[in-house]
């Protein structure tokens, strides 16, 4: 089962991801947490200052995560076409044609959640953006995305615990 963790920055997807890998129901699961410090450590720009290149490596991780078989990510494809339609040091045609190449991948997830960040506060990680404005942008692009592609996906919303419930609630009832 591939799983997807998808949201603006600072709404909890790595600490979610962590807490769900403590659970026995996915102790086989691969887990994929954030990547950012160590990619911004290759010099790959992050951000609103990503660069089409950039965005193909962070691509590239997410089709490798969808390679799995069972796997919990907290990032998707949808929010890695956000990062790219939000960029200013990427030019409109080629996050365009970049958007319309990615969308291919969005459908192999079996559970997209979108976590909304109302009543969240921005953490500074030291390398994620800490502008309001633009974590707004992402979650709006996100939501965009989500619409205009309408991958299945569920709304979660509530502290860690709230959250696994709701997820554990969603992908047993289906089974």
């Amino acid at each position: 089962m591939k799983i997807g963790l998808c949201g603006t920055m600072s709404v909890g997807k790595t600490t979610l991801v962590n807490a769900l890998k403590e659970i026995p129901q996915f102790k086989d699961y691969a887990i994929a947490t954030e990547r950012s410090k160590y990619l911004n450590s290759l010099g790959i720009p992050l951000n609103h200052k990503t660069t089409i290149e950039g965005q193909t490596i962070f691509l590239a991780e997410r089709v490798t995560e969808l390679m799995q078989e069972n796997v919990i990510t907290d990032r998707t494809i949808i929010d890695v076409m956000a990062f790219t339609e939000c960029a200013t040091h990427t030019s409109y045609i080629d996050a365009d044609a970049f958007i319309d190449y990615s969308r291919r991948f969005i459908y192999q997830y079996d559970y997209i959640f979108y976590i909304s960040p109302e009543g969240i506060g921005i953490k500074d990680n030291g390398v994620r953006e800490t502008d309001a404005t633009y974590r707004k942008e992402i979650d709006e692009s996100i939501q965009k995305l989500l619409l205009k592609h309408r991958p299945v996906y569920f709304t979660i919303k509530g502290s860690t615990e709230e959250r696994i419930k709701q997820i554990l609630k969603t992908i047993n009832h289906k089974k």
